[in-house]
């Protein structure tokens, strides 16, 4: 797996920039945040996650304590104070994440897990790459 938390965070850096667009699937016209993290795992690990971030949730990988991440680890949020999932990014290390954050702040860009806000409104983890095919563990080694 590390092999392919590499990749996948290798092409998410290469979109660091790119717009948000609600509903927004690639990069050519950009991402909201669900988009950008199925877009992810589908290119680079072989994954098809959910549209939503409602259902993204739910999808059958191990949950991850916030002490355990890995890299390449899908972060769900309540941003909205809703009590839901509203939000999701990949962690990249350190206590850092990638998403597709808003219009406002700029699209595709990093931010920290120890910025109060996201602190405030972080929710699950889930090791979504376990769910990878078996050859495209192996490919990537």
């Amino acid at each position: 797996m590390p092999g392919l938390a590499d990749g996948l965070l290798e092409r998410g850096f290469e979109l660091v920039g790119t717009r948000y667009r609600f509903g927004g699937l690639n990069a050519e016209t950009g991402f909201d945040c669900s988009g950008f993290v199925g877009f992810l795992f589908r290119e680079e690990a072989g994954i098809e996650l959910p549209r939503s971030t409602r259902e993204m949730i739910n999808v059958q990988a191990p949950v991850v304590a916030r002490s355990a991440l890995k890299p390449g680890d899908v972060i769900f949020f309540n941003n909205r104070g809703r009590g839901r999932v509203s939000h999701a990014g990949i962690y990249i290390g350190d206590d850092k994440f990638i998403h597709s954050a808003s219009r406002r702040s700029g699209g595709v860009r990093v931010d920290s897990l120890d910025d109060s806000y996201w602190k405030r409104s972080f929710m699950e983890a889930k090791r979504v790459l376990a769910m990878a095919p078996a050859e495209s563990q192996i490919a990537r080694y």
